[in-house]
């Protein structure tokens, strides 16, 4: 089975190198010269774990291909994905140019039939604009050849993709003909022996699951930080009311860890993009706009408290650990560490940071604003205060001695993620802060 996968961007790419591990013939196109040559010679442009070597391994057997024209791959392309960017518009839309660009070069191109599958995260009525698009090409050229569209949204956690694409808990597939259904049955068979996990629906429920899920995950970590923070309020421990509500097997335990916002490529953009879907159609989204609200007052509560102790942080030194929005990537989009480092400036406050991956996006972003350092330990000498913004593994047993000698007396720890034991910290000599306990 041959398929072709427009976007080479985080979504395309995990993609492509799976179903290339699979046995699928994939080619990866990208308007991008530099990054298709980079990835011609193995070089991956995101940091995702176990990437790299299944991109390389596929390269290799001749399984997954790269190329920067659509006209190459089209002909013996079954399937053809549409995963390119869908990036937020001012008013907090979702940029559907790009989407729609592939599909009118799909109209431009093809000579028999093609399903064209979105894997891009779209609002719900976009399948109908992209067979819209390809329509009016083919009848610019003449022409009548049939072809499907369907919906097939992404469920990837960044730092466990290769585990989520390989062992789905579900595959949701938005089709409306038999045909469709029988190619991404045929495309997915390798993945789910047992077709409990396939969800088929009709193209517009399935791109309205993708924003749903992410809204209610959303939704569930600006509950719980509103929680801790009357938590800290009353005196209660955010952990034990945690543990105490997960119990309920109606709610769960998952995303509901109280910690310093949430960030990255999915939850902000596409929490903005549900708001103003509804809001184009005359509904507001009173909750996850208070979503929204939430998490944008919480990327801000660590500074608070910072603030609250010191009074002044003119000429203070704040060491940060972490720096990506998450661990296990190196993806700094709408990351608490930016608002962070944007308040201690502002404050006249010189800020030293280290994160295990994320350097280099750091130094693209930040520039000189703020000192980064070649370890954990060297961004603490001299420090007043540290704030564990990322939970990374090398962060969670700190060598409390030495820190006790690169920091400033009465240090000051700020626990953005509760990973750390307050009486350990007392013990050791930190003044010690954490969210809703």
């Amino acid at each position: 089975m041959k398929i072709a996968i427009v976007g080479t961007g985080y979504v395309g790419l995990v993609t492509g190198a799976c179903f290339a591990d699979m046995g699928v013939e994939v080619t990866c196109i990208d308007v991008d010269a530099k990054k298709i040559e980079g990835l011609k010679r193995g070089v991956v442009p995101i940091y995702e774990p176990g990437l790299e070597q299944v991109v390389i391994r596929n390269a290799k057997a001749g399984r997954l291909k790269f190329s920067t024209s659509l006209a190459d791959a089209i002909d013996e392309a079954e399937i053809i994905f549409n995963a390119v960017g869908t990036p937020p518009d001012e008013d907090g839309s979702a940029d559907l140019s790009y989407v729609l660009e592939v599909a009118r070069s799909i109209g431009k191109l093809m000579k028999d039939y093609k399903l064209v599958v979105t894997k891009s995260t779209v609002p719900v009525g976009t399948s109908a604009k992209v067979r819209d698009a390809i329509s009016t090409e083919l009848a610019k050229r003449g022409l009548s050849i049939p072809f499907d569209v369907a919906s097939n949204p992404e469920f990837l956690k960044e730092g466990a993709a290769l585990k989520d694409f390989m062992s789905p808990d579900r595959v949701v597939v938005g089709v409306d003909s038999p045909k469709a259904k029988k190619l991404m049955e045929k495309l997915y068979r390798p993945f789910l022996l047992t077709n409990d996990r396939m969800l088929y629906t009709d193209i517009p429920s399935a791109e309205m699951i993708k924003y749903a899920a992410n809204a209610m995950l959303a939704t569930r970590i600006s509950f719980m930080n509103d929680i801790a923070n009357v938590c800290d309020l009353v005196g209660a421990d955010v952990n034990m009311v945690r543990k105490g509500i997960g119990a309920d097997a109606r709610i769960g335990t998952k995303f509901l860890y109280p910690g310093c916002g949430y960030g990255g490529s999915c939850f902000p953009k596409d929490v903005k993009a549900i708001i103003q879907t509804a809001r184009s159609l005359g509904y507001e989204m009173k909750v996850l706009l208070a979503v929204e609200e939430v998490n944008e007052k919480q990327k801000k509560v660590l500074f608070d408290k910072l603030m609250k102790h010191f009074g002044n942080l003119e000429g203070k030194t704040i060491a940060l650990w972490g720096l990506s929005f998450k661990p296990e990537t190196d993806d700094m989009r709408e990351a608490p560490s930016l608002v962070m480092v944007e308040q201690l400036k502002e404050a006249g406050a010189k800020v030293k940071a280290y994160d295990p991956i994320a350097m280099n996006e750091a130094k693209r972003r930040l520039g000189d604003e703020i000192e980064l350092c070649a370890d954990m330990y060297e961004a603490t000498v001299g420090a007043d205060a540290l704030i564990l913004l990322t939970q990374w593994k090398e962060f969670r047993v700190p060598a409390w001695k030495v820190l006790q000698k690169t920091m400033k007396e009465n240090p000051v720890l700020l626990d953005g993620r509760n990973i750390y034991d307050r009486k350990e910290a007392e013990q050791e000599g930190f003044i010690y802060y954490a969210i809703g306990k």
